[in-house]
């Protein structure tokens, strides 16, 4: 058994993308240690895995990788699914060898360095791309698993249903995300028809149901009038929830990767981001719109029936 710790993407999309590339890892003998942002902890929830969450100046965060390495046992190297010179960094201050991608200039601080997949220039997938890392680290040509497969915890399911019960919300129920964070190139990131089709849901019948992020709430029923706005929870009972849906319609954008991540049916728009690399990965995901533009509401409308109709 090999001590790994694994330096975790930042964003909660790309966590959940990497989920293949450790399971791969796990299932050749590698013991993880994951190191990221504190939501990291509920998400791996489900996992033999310790989690660390990282933060503070630069000689903060080495003192804690080296405090995490020397639980983890003399033997404990990283891998870095970062792609930043800063993370490679402090795990060179914490003197522990890490291996990652050759990238920003790092390639110095990485043992080994691994070439960037030929195939980046063509439009790889990020699970693809974290995938290809973990086998090149493991010596393998496995292929990548064409669904995430995140564990939900049981007590997860539990909070989910309290909430749900809280709200009056059934067993039937649809998952809007209508915020997007942050802006793309300059353009906003979510869709705008989320508000008409909350709407239409509603008036066939369907619960519909929000929970929105911390600091999101406001916002979030400012689109949806009149669907079932749940408490800010945390990320494991977030996933629970999904997992428990008919349907979750997403942007691009964290809560999209969590619903694709734990299998649940997924309606997923994008309008100025580009899919080929980012789309949610699974086979119960819909994609509707690209890079080029926001998709029709009726297109969208039609995606989300089909995707009711199987129900």
């Amino acid at each position: 058994m090999q001590p790994l710790l694994v330096r975790l993407p930042n964003h909660l999309g790309d966590a959940c993308m990497s989920v293949p590339a450790l399971d791969l890892l796990a299932a050749n003998g590698f013991v993880l240690t994951l190191v990221g942002r504190a939501w990291a902890g509920d998400l791996f929830a489900p996992y033999p895995w310790r989690t660390l969450a990282l933060a503070g100046d630069l000689l903060t965060r080495a003192r804690s990788l080296r405090v995490a390495a020397g639980a983890a046992g003399p033997a404990a190297r990283g891998l870095l699914l970062t792609n930043s010179f800063s993370s490679a960094l402090d795990f060179f201050l914490a003197r522990r060898p890490a291996a990652g991608y050759a990238t920003d200039t790092r390639r110095w601080l990485l043992r080994p360095a691994f070439e960037i997949p030929l195939d980046w220039a063509r439009g790889m997938h990020m699970v693809e791309y974290y995938f290809t890392l973990a086998a090149d680290l493991v010596g393998t040509s496995a292929p990548v698993p064409r669904q995430l497969d995140l564990k939900v915890h049981s007590e997860s399911r539990v909070r989910a249903r309290a909430l749900l019960d809280a709200a009056g919300v059934g067993a039937a129920y649809v998952v809007l995300c209508p915020v997007a964070v942050g802006l793309h190139r300059g353009q906003v990131k979510a869709w705008d028809g989320f508000g008409r089709l909350c709407d239409d849901l509603r008036a066939q019948g369907r619960a519909v149901v929000a929970c929105p992020a911390p600091g999101e709430r406001a916002a979030v029923a400012a689109v949806l009038n009149g669907a079932a706005i749940l408490p800010s929870t945390d990320v494991g009972t977030f996933a629970a929830l999904l997992a428990a849906s008919q349907l979750v319609i997403a942007n691009d954008s964290g809560p999209g990767h969590v619903a694709a991540a734990v299998g649940a049916r997924l309606v997923s728009v994008f309008g100025v981001t580009e899919p080929t690399r980012t789309r949610p990965w699974g086979p119960a995901v819909t994609l509707v719109g690209s890079e080029r533009g926001w998709p029709r509401y009726e297109e969208v409308a039609a995606a989300v029936a089909t995707a009711l109709a199987s129900v």
